[in-house]
C-alpha cells in the first residue's frame, strides 16, 4: 500500500490516494469503534445505491486503522465554487439536489438522529440550563426518520470528470430529520464560506425541498450546539454564537 501521495489533511486523519484507492488514516488515538462505525456508515449507504465511494477495506497501517474506499477523480464543489465564482449558484443548487436525493432514502439501522444530538449537546461548553433547554427542544421537535448525512458541505461533494456528484465522508450519518441537516449544512457554508452563500443555500433548498425556512431556522441553535463539540476554537466561537434560544 503507497502512502507517498497525500490528499488531504483533517482533523485526526490523513487521506492518501493510491492508483484507484483512497486510504483515511486515523490518529493513533482515534478510537477503534468511532473508524468501524464509519466503515459501517459508508457501507449501509452503499447499500441504497447513493453515489458514493465503495469501501473496499477497514484495516491497519502503520499501527493506525484506516478506510479503504474507492477513490474518485476530480473536484470538490468547494474547489469548483473558488474557481468559478460566477457559477456558485449552479453548485450550491446541485448540492441541494444531491441533498434532497439522499433525504429520500430511508434506513433504519442508523443511528437516530436525536440521539446523536443529545449526546453531543451533553458534551459541549454550554451551561446547565441552556443544555437542558437545547435537550428539551430536541425532544419536541419532528421524528421524521430519513437519511441525513450529518456533514454535508462543498467539500465533502466531488463532481467526476463525467459531471457525476459524489458523497464522501459518512461518519455523522443519521436517521432523522431532514431540516435539522440541512440547518447543520446552512451554519457550515456560514462557517466555511459566508452567510451570503448560507442564505442562498437555505433559500434554494426551501424552494427545492418544500420545508419552510422557519422549520429549518429553529433546528439552529440545537445543530450549533452539537456541532460546537468538534473543530478548533474559532470554528466553536462562531458555533456557540449561534445558539440563541
Amino acid at each position: 500500500m503507497n502512502l507517498d501521495r497525500v490528499i488531504a489533511v483533517r482533523t485526526n486523519k490523513t487521506v492518501y490516494r493510491d492508483q484507484d484507492k483512497c486510504i483515511k488514516v486515523f490518529s493513533d488515538h482515534y478510537a477503534k469503534a468511532e473508524v468501524l462505525s464509519e466503515a459501517m456508515n459508508q457501507a449501509l449507504i452503499e447499500e441504497l445505491g447513493l453515489p458514493i465511494p465503495r469501501v473496499q477495506a477497514v484495516t491497519m497501517v502503520e499501527g493506525k486503522w484506516a478506510i479503504v474506499s474507492d477513490y474518485i477523480q476530480g473536484k470538490t464543489l468547494e474547489r469548483l465554487m473558488k474557481e468559478h465564482p460566477e457559477r456558485r449558484d449552479e453548485y450550491i443548487a446541485m448540492l441541494v439536489e444531491l441533498q434532497c436525493t439522499v433525504h429520500e432514502r430511508t434506513c433504519p439501522t442508523l443511528v437516530r438522529q436525536r440521539d446523536m444530538l443529545n449526546r453531543h449537546i451533553g458534551l459541549c461548553e454550554l451551561d446547565a440550563t441552556t443544555r437542558f433547554s437545547l435537550h428539551h427542544r430536541v425532544e419536541t421537535m419532528s421524528r421524521r426518520l430519513r437519511v441525513c448525512h450529518g456533514d454535508l458541505d462543498p467539500s465533502n461533494v466531488v463532481m467526476s470528470e463525467d459531471g457525476s456528484l459524489h458523497i464522501l465522508d459518512w461518519a455523522y450519518a443519521v436517521q432523522g430529520d431532514p431540516a435539522a441537516d440541512a440547518a447543520l449544512t446552512a451554519l457550515l457554508f456560514g462557517l466555511r464560506d459566508s452567510e451570503a452563500a448560507s442564505a442562498r443555500y437555505l433559500e434554494l433548498f426551501c424552494e427545492r425541498s418544500g420545508v419552510e425556512a422557519t422549520e429549518i431556522k429553529r433546528w439552529i441553535p440545537v445543530v450549533a450546539a452539537a456541532r460546537s463539540t468538534r473543530g478548533n476554537a474559532a470554528d466553536r466561537t462562531y458555533l456557540i454564537s449561534r445558539v440563541t434560544m
